[in-house]
């Protein structure tokens, strides 16, 4: 079946695991790097293809990523000859159980480009991007010509009824393909329905609906610019998708929380002392960990100067960090850190915010708008590296 959501024509499926770390825990590139220097890692891990230029050699070298390309391609035909086999014009119905949500859906190939009979694309952003790392991960995969992860795509409307026909699929198929536990405790199982009606009808489902980037907003963009028209993807509405809060982390500033403290107070903020570290469950604070102080800031009501619905992450990039503490969100000294990660080295304040609510990024996507940059962490999110599509 030809259009924009397709099979994955030809692709290479894990038989078990993913040989290496679970490159979906690492974020940081100090992390990376650390975990490619272990034994084998360079040569026989998902993380070296995904990171060529973060591996002993490159950096040994003075590597960039076009350079260290050569590191991926090895690395991964090392990964394919080992420990994967070859499909064809396949899609993978999935599963995704654990204690952060519940994910059933179609794992197949996404034209990021498509555009509905309305003129509106098919496959639309929720947030804003970092053009760097775009370009990053275009290099990689016009470098590789092979998608090795997924982006996390929701519908705007019918996710019980993909659901519905992804348990039904699983139930006629039998056993998995791939059935894994990751490092956090969640199942992953992959099945593989090659062509026929079944597969059609899955794929019909998908081509007609409109499709929000729950994860993935860099993968769909740096698709995009790579110029392949075709994205590997994981369409699912669910049951259980959970969206969780992405905090903001200082780095390398200097400030601690008295000077922190002031300048906030200088911009008008309210700030106060705190004994309790927990973040905010509801937008429109920020709490602040420094050392072993504790802010609470309140940050203003903008009234009609305020889109709605507002999204912290926004006001406290503009507002807190550029505005009063003068340094650049767009920089290396202000990191994004998914809830329930460690901040690393060399961090002066980590700066927790709400969850946004899905209601909220809903309404922005209504709105025809984008929600800031790495302001929503959905989950649970498809295991990197089960299925690999050339493209």
């Amino acid at each position: 079946m030809s259009g924009w959501v397709r099979p994955v024509r030809d692709g290479w499926v894990a038989r078990g695991g993913v040989p290496g770390p679970d490159v979906d825990e690492f974020a940081e590139p100090d992390r990376v790097i650390a975990a490619l220097a272990a034994a084998g890692a360079e040569r026989g891990s998902l993380l070296a293809v995904q990171h060529p230029h973060r591996t002993p050699t490159a950096l040994a070298s003075g590597f960039g990523l076009a350079d260290a390309l050569p590191i991926a391609r090895t690395a991964l035909a090392h990964l394919r000859a080992n420990h994967y086999r070859r499909v064809h014009q396949v899609v993978a119905p999935y599963r995704v159980d654990g204690p952060d949500g519940t994910a059933h859906g179609l794992l197949c190939v996404v034209d990021p480009e498509a555009v509905g009979p309305d003129g509106l694309s098919r496959v639309r952003h929720t947030e804003e991007v970092y053009p760097n790392v775009v370009a990053e991960r275009a290099a990689m995969l016009a470098g590789l010509g092979c998608a090795t992860s997924a982006a996390l795509l929701v519908p705007v409307e019918g996710g019980p009824v993909l659901t519905q026909l992804v348990d039904q699929t699983c139930a006629d198929l039998g056993d998995p393909a791939v059935s894994i536990v990751d490092s956090g405790g969640r199942r992953h199982q992959l099945w593989l329905q090659g062509p026929g009606p079944r597969q059609d009808e899955l794929i019909a489902w998908a081509q007609d609906q409109s499709l929000l980037v729950a994860d993935g907003n860099h993968r769909v963009a740096a698709a995009t610019a790579a110029g392949r028209g075709a994205l590997l993807a994981l369409i699912t509405g669910g049951p259980r998708l959970r969206v969780g809060a992405i905090h903001r982390a200082l780095v390398g500033t200097g400030l601690d929380a008295a000077e922190l403290a002031r300048r906030w107070r200088a911009a008008g903020l309210a700030v106060s002392q705190v004994s309790d570290p927990a973040p905010p469950l509801v937008p429109g604070v920020v709490v602040v960990l420094a050392g072993d102080t504790v802010l609470r800031v309140t940050l203003p009501d903008l009234g009609a100067l305020e889109p709605e619905p507002r999204i912290d992450h926004g006001l406290v990039e503009q507002l807190l960090v550029r505005e009063a503490l003068g340094v650049d969100p767009d920089g290396p000294a202000l990191r994004p850190l998914p809830a329930g990660r460690l901040p690393g080295p060399g961090v002066d304040a980590v700066l927790l915010l709400a969850p946004v609510p899905y209601a909220d990024v809903l309404a922005v996507h209504a709105e025809g708008q984008r929600m800031p940059r790495k302001a929503t962490y959905f989950t649970p999110k498809p295991h990197s590296g089960l299925l690999l599509a050339d493209l």
